[in-house]
């Protein structure tokens, strides 16, 4: 015979596995709350070994064998910046990566909300959104490197 009073304690059957126990609320936020601990601790390391100093960190591989600004280059210099406070310098070292700071904080901020609630956590962007932020990222890299987009360089 079936205890129906331990059916009752589940949140639905579309939002936990099947067979699956139910989980708490330290549990559901358990993976959100270490993904927020590395990107905190990746921001205090570079918060505090500066790498506009010369040796601390590698050199990009592009940028030192073409010459070419990647998409990437200036991102530890931006982040740096938004650790210490400086939007500004943050912007003129890798916009696009600010772009990317502000992104990872909302995405995580739903993600958050959504494991609080019980609910899973699923992101599925419609192609256009992908092809439009791919275009975007093409087009960033491309006018980085011609010499009218010189004030994009880190």
């Amino acid at each position: 015979m079936r205890d129906v009073s331990a059916d009752s304690t589940r949140v639905s059957p579309a939002q936990e596995p099947r067979g699956a126990a139910p989980r708490g609320p330290v549990r559901r936020l358990a993976a959100p709350v270490g993904v927020l601990a590395g990107a905190v601790a990746a921001f205090a390391y570079v918060g505090a070994v500066d790498p506009n100093e010369p040796g601390h960190y590698p050199a990009c591989p592009l940028l030192r064998y073409t010459g070419v600004y990647c998409p990437g280059c200036g991102g530890l210099r931006s982040a740096h910046a938004v650790v210490h406070g400086d939007l500004a310098a943050a912007f003129q070292a890798n916009a696009v990566a600010v772009a990317g700071y502000a992104v990872f904080a909302v995405v995580w901020a739903v993600w958050v909300v959504r494991a609080a609630r019980g609910r899973p956590a699923t992101l599925d962007p419609h192609p256009a959104w992908l092809w439009s932020a791919g275009a975007a990222l093409l087009v960033f890299t491309v006018v980085r490197n011609l010499p009218f987009g010189g004030w994009l360089h880190p």
